[in-house]
């Protein structure tokens, strides 16, 4: 079992300022409370023990909300601050050095995505894998990049942004070993998604599971607007 995660919550929020001022993206209210405690509820559920937060703008509000309401998270909650921003990758590498096992969870502090988290960790261990993503079909992919199986359920590809009706997408959770921090060792600010997931794929050992949970992005006002009902009686 797997009790390590890692959140990525550095956001700025670009596009929700129509709707959230002044405060990193996790921490804009849904259903009542900051989003990452929607977050950090569903890591309780999932038997995870310690999550390192990434944080960078404005990140004193997400310490000053986590110190002051330890005792309902009930989690060991430490913080990868950066200095300056450093991407999905620069972000996830540098988490990486307060997590003591080899692997950890990882999760996009603007995204809820209900599934048995634990078996992720099932999948990793039954096929030798360096990475395993949470996936979900979506009824269009415009705002997100497509990912394709192999029939033995490895990523056969990472694609662009897709207009078809019905994709697959990574549901910006997966469940990482640091052996691909050893083997592509990058500095600074990089993408975890184009500079090691897809530039890197053919050495990587990459599978994915297809899950059917409630999943929603708050990146846009839209979608911030529908996770308001959606998340009402998830944690």
């Amino acid at each position: 079992m797997i009790k390590e995660a890692i959140v990525l919550a550095g956001g700025f929020g670009t596009r929700l300022q129509s709707v959230v001022k002044d405060v990193p993206k996790p921490m804009a209210i849904v259903a009542g409370k900051p989003f990452l405690s929607h977050v950090l509820h569903f890591l309780k559920k999932n038997n995870v023990k310690k999550v390192v937060l990434a944080v960078g703008y404005k990140y004193q509000f997400i310490e000053s909300y986590v110190m002051d309401n330890l005792q309902d998270i009930d989690l060991e909650v430490k913080f990868s601050i950066e200095n300056e921003p450093l991407g999905t990758g620069g972000g996830i590498y540098q988490a990486f050095n307060q997590i003591s096992g080899e692997s950890a969870f990882v999760l996009n502090g603007d995204t809820f995505f209900d599934t048995p988290l634990q078996d992720l960790a099932h999948v990793m261990e039954a096929n030798d894998a360096e990475i395993v993503f949470a996936l979900k079909k979506v009824a269009n992919g415009e705002r997100y990049g497509t990912v394709k199986l192999n029939e033995n359920s490895s990523v056969a590809d990472f694609s662009e942004k897709s207009f078809s009706d019905e994709v697959v997408i990574n549901g910006g959770q997966y469940l990482m070993n640091r052996s691909i921090i050893d083997r592509f060792p990058l500095t600074g600010n990089f993408s975890i998604e184009k500079d090691v997931f897809q530039r890197e794929l053919p050495q990587i050992k990459a599978f994915g599971k297809i899950y059917d949970g409630i999943f929603i992005d708050i990146g846009i006002p839209t979608d911030f607007e529908k996770a308001q009902n959606m998340l009402q009686n998830v944690s």
